[in-house]
């Protein structure tokens, strides 16, 4: 059976701010998929690469960990980096932001290496009503943790969305954990 790990209390309250303070601060790209034109039936999202954001270097040090115990006691995937940055994703009900049913592992070169997908939860649970964050490991669908700073790991190629924000604005950070493509 394939799993979804949960880690509560991946990042603190003090460090779930710092990033959402990082985040507002920086300028946002509004989502791309690469290689392909947008689609806002897809996903409507705005996002902050943390790698063009000064003084993040923390961020990167909290990820290793939480995806290392999580490797270990969950996956046991043959993990080698983490190639791509990682990103803050803005969620609001403006737009109804949302990113529908997918999977992280497509075409190009570190698409294809995903293993291993973490999602952050940076809002507060009551800043906003839907964007539930649903990972499908089998017919029964996952609802990820919406208390802040817990954090949703699971294999890259699993399908999963995040539902449509009908009140307020959702924060997440999203990271992916590389190595051999699956065989």
């Amino acid at each position: 059976m394939i799993a979804v790990h949960a880690q509560t209390a991946a990042f603190t309250a003090e460090e779930c701010d710092r990033l959402v303070v990082i985040a507002d601060a920086a300028p946002a790209r509004e989502a791309r998929l690469v290689g392909q034109a947008q689609d806002h039936n897809l996903r409507r999202a705005d996002l902050v690469w943390l790698d063009d954001v000064p003084g993040c270097a923390w961020v990167m040090d909290r990820i290793i960990d939480v995806v290392r115990i999580a490797n270990r006691d969950t996956f046991g995937f043959d993990l080698q980096s983490f190639s791509e940055s990682a990103q803050v994703a803005r969620y609001d009900a403006a737009r109804e932001g949302h990113f529908d049913w997918h999977s992280d592992i497509g075409d190009g070169p570190l698409a294809r290496q995903r293993k291993l997908t973490m999602v952050v939860q940076l809002s507060e649970p009551d800043a906003y009503e839907g964007g539930t964050l649903e990972v499908m490991p089998s017919a029964h669908v996952h609802q990820a943790s919406p208390v802040r700073g817990d954090a949703t790991i699971f294999p890259s190629f699993l399908l999963h969305r995040v539902t449509p924000v009908t009140c307020g604005q959702r924060q997440s950070l999203t990271i992916w954990a590389h190595g051999p493509a699956f065989r």
